[in-house]
């Protein structure tokens, strides 16, 4: 064996004449006992055929080492140094190798809305890729820390957690946002029983780190590593505050989903048309359909406001406000809302059209509304009406023998001109029979067998002929299947309506004879 100095400097042990598989490597050795055995392989050998470069480490360097072959049958190793170009290679994939997992962790923690969803994908990638041991924590509610635990290898595990996070070393400064605290710092065997999983053992490192939100922390990630695994480098922790930033964004993203789902739910549920039952002896009847380009809200509305005796009259309220959707809703909610403020002059409908009209001229809003009110009294076995209409189709009277009327009533719109000028009608309901109060969404719904045809008052009344004597409710269903079978799949308005009917009851006096008792059937 020869050498020059560099590889006298490099292999010590390598004196002319060892052999070398005494002064070098094993991973050289092995590439000489290749390369020579290829070198006597029979048939020619051309000069320029490519040999067989091999790799390894000698003492804390890593080379590659080129063979060259010569004619005499020896073997010529070149090694080149390429320690540098090794760590920046595994760098770069080590970098990919993060940078994938934080695509898919931005994807996966993205992929759902939901809080709880979001803490389990959370811990459990903090679990697989980051720690042995990962623990996602919410900020405090009623004084109680929403948990997630996940252990490598296993399924997320919800709880929660009465207790201080000051006392517990870096976790209260993560739960308010500030700045992680090195692990170094964190002295594992100050971990509390509650953050340590089951069956994990000894505590060998750990690191706590904010998750950040919109504005406001999202909470808190507890990596824990055990004894035996290697602690957290600098770099990892500089990667978990990384991860930790997706996550933390994510979970924000779904609280404040969630928070604007249930105000929304709650608006909502103050904005939809009531349930409507038997008020003071007189059944009411009402259903609502929102515009098929929106969902459960519009520009529709009615309200049973029930009198404070059987002396006065209730007030049904039934209008229609230009528009669809949400905008068209909240000022449905004002309309409603001025209404109820005006009961105390219910009965004299006129008034009450016009004080509404003045309060939406002098509204932000352009649009306007049309409306019926029904003030509703009984009388023995009868249900006394009086009728104003304001801009709206007029209410139609479903007789006992069949026959369909529209009640003498009409108005001007509201929230246009500096007058709204209507005019009542006074109606008597008989035992069994109804008053049917409507927008224009049903009449003016299109569909039929060339899906262009209005629905029409026509058509209306003929389906009303055939619900003389049937109850509020079964009037409701027979408006509500007949419009939506003539619409079919088709785009339509909102719709509503509203059945007021005289029960086939008598009165019942009361047990001592002084009160008015009350109307059974």
């Amino acid at each position: 064996m020869l050498r020059n100095d560099a590889a006298a400097r490099l292999l010590p042990a390598a004196d002319p004449g060892t052999r070398l598989t005494d002064a070098a490597p094993v991973w050289l050795s092995a590439a000489h006992t290749a390369a020579r055995a290829a070198v006597r392989l029979p048939g020619p050998r051309t000069a320029d055929a490519p040999a067989t470069p091999a790799s390894g480490e000698i003492g804390e360097r890593s080379f590659e080492a080129h063979p060259s072959p010569r004619d005499d049958g020896s073997i010529v190793w070149w090694l080149v140094d390429d320690t540098d170009h090794r760590v920046v290679r595994s760098a770069l994939t080590k970098e990919r190798e993060r940078t994938a997992f934080l695509t898919q962790a931005s994807n996966s923690l993205l992929s759902s809305l939901n809080l709880g969803r979001c803490m389990d994908v959370t811990a459990q990638m903090a679990a697989e890729q980051l720690a042995d041991a990962a623990l996602v924590i919410a900020p405090a509610r009623r004084r109680r820390l929403p948990v997630v635990s996940c252990l490598r290898g296993q399924s997320p595990v919800q709880f929660e957690q009465q207790v201080d996070p000051d006392g517990v070393p870096g976790l209260g400064e993560a739960l308010r946002g500030f700045p992680p605290v090195p692990s170094r710092w964190i002295d594992p065997a100050s971990a509390p029983e509650w953050m340590v999983p089951d069956g994990f053992g000894p505590v060998g490192s750990i690191v706590i780190t904010p998750l950040p939100g919109h504005g406001v922390p999202a909470g808190a990630l507890i990596l824990l590593r055990r004894s035996e695994s290697t602690a957290f480098t600098e770099g990892e922790e500089v990667f978990a505050r990384l991860f930790a930033a997706r996550a933390g964004a994510a979970m924000s993203a779904a609280r404040l989903y969630a928070e604007q789902s249930s105000i929304t739910e709650i608006l909502m549920r103050e904005l939809l048309p009531p349930t409507l039952q038997q008020t003071r002896g007189v059944d009411f009847a009402g259903g609502y359909q929102p515009s098929q380009d929106h969902e459960r809200i519009g520009g529709d509305f009615y309200d049973v406001h029930p009198a404070p005796s059987d002396d006065e009259a209730s007030l049904v309220a039934l209008g229609d406000v230009c528009g669809k959707g949400l905008e068209a809703a909240v000022l449905t909610g004002k309309i409603r809302n001025t209404l109820h403020a005006l009961l105390p002059m219910a009965d004299d409908h006129q008034r009450v059209i016009s004080l509404l009209n003045t309060a939406m001229l002098n509204s932000h809003h352009t649009r306007y509304a049309t409306l019926v009110l029904a003030s509703v009294l009984r009388r023995g076995s009868d249900v006394k009406l009086r009728l104003t209409s304001a801009g709206h189709p007029s209410p139609l009277i479903i007789r006992t023998g069949g026959t369909v009327e529209s009640a003498d009533t009409s108005g001007t719109v509201v929230g246009v001109l500096p007058k709204a000028p209507a005019r009542s009608t006074d109606v008597v309901l008989a035992p069994g029979e109804s008053c049917v109060l409507y927008t224009d969404g049903i009449t003016e719904g299109k569909g039929g067998p060339l899906g262009d045809a209005r629905f029409g008052e026509a058509r209306l009344r003929r389906a009303l002929t055939e619900c003389a004597g049937m109850p509020s409710e079964g009037i409701v269903e027979r408006i509500q299947m007949l419009a939506d079978q003539w619409v079919g799949q088709g785009s339509h308005d909102d719709m509503a309506v509203v059945v007021i009917s005289a029960p086939r009851t008598h009165h019942l006096s009361a047990v001592d004879g002084h009160t008015r008792g009350r109307f059974t059937a």
